[in-house]
């Protein structure tokens, strides 16, 4: 799907323009299953809620809250398995990426309920669509989303190899300083 859509841009724009190029940089297969799991996400998180309020009538709250657990939920099995392709279910490997992945989201969720009324309250107040506050609002959502991504990639599902040349970039740094060291005292 993704290597579809990357050639139906690259025929549109071509792939040596500097719109092409752009689009070889950024829409990469993974930014572009993450955005189609997003969307998902979007949809199990609204359509959770159309069935609980239905099934718990005047709840809001907790059917909101339980619409969002299921939406992260699903969201952490798919950006695991099919946007950064984490395969290894060890439990040590998923509980680091769960924990992770859910303290991100639970960060970013309190970002995207205060955010909002902070711009609002910074000028950004104006409506959109006949929606108060929607411009700070959707601000807020491009913000959320590129935050998601990027902790999901370099902290959630950050790969082993990343992981060994951090460790390796560590023990050279080390053994420089050490080298050092030594240089100075036979000086």
């Amino acid at each position: 799907m993704a290597e579809k859509l990357r050639t139906l841009l690259f025929r549109i724009f071509g792939k040596d323009t500097f719109i092409g190029k752009i689009i070889d940089k950024i829409l990469t297969r993974e930014i572009i299953t993450y955005l189609f799991f997003g969307l998902c996400t979007t949809a199990v998180n609204l359509i959770s809620y159309s069935i609980l309020i239905r099934l718990f009538p005047g709840k809001v709250a907790p059917c909101n809250a339980a619409s969002w657990l299921l939406a992260v939920l699903f969201a952490f099995f798919t950006n695991k398995l099919f946007v950064f392709e984490s395969k290894s279910f060890e439990v040590k490997l998923v509980a680091k990426e769960f924990s992770t992945f859910m303290a991100s989201r639970i960060l970013t969720g309190l970002m995207e309920t205060f955010l909002p009324s902070l711009l609002i309250k910074a000028g950004l107040d104006m409506p959109l669509f006949g929606t108060e506050g929607l411009p700070a609002k959707l601000a807020v959502g491009i913000i959320i989303i590129i935050l998601n991504y990027l902790f999901s990639k370099l902290v959630s599902f950050r790969k082993k190899t990343e992981e060994a040349e951090e460790v390796q970039e560590t023990d050279n740094e080390t053994e420089n300083r050490e080298n050092i060291n030594t240089y100075s005292e036979e000086e």
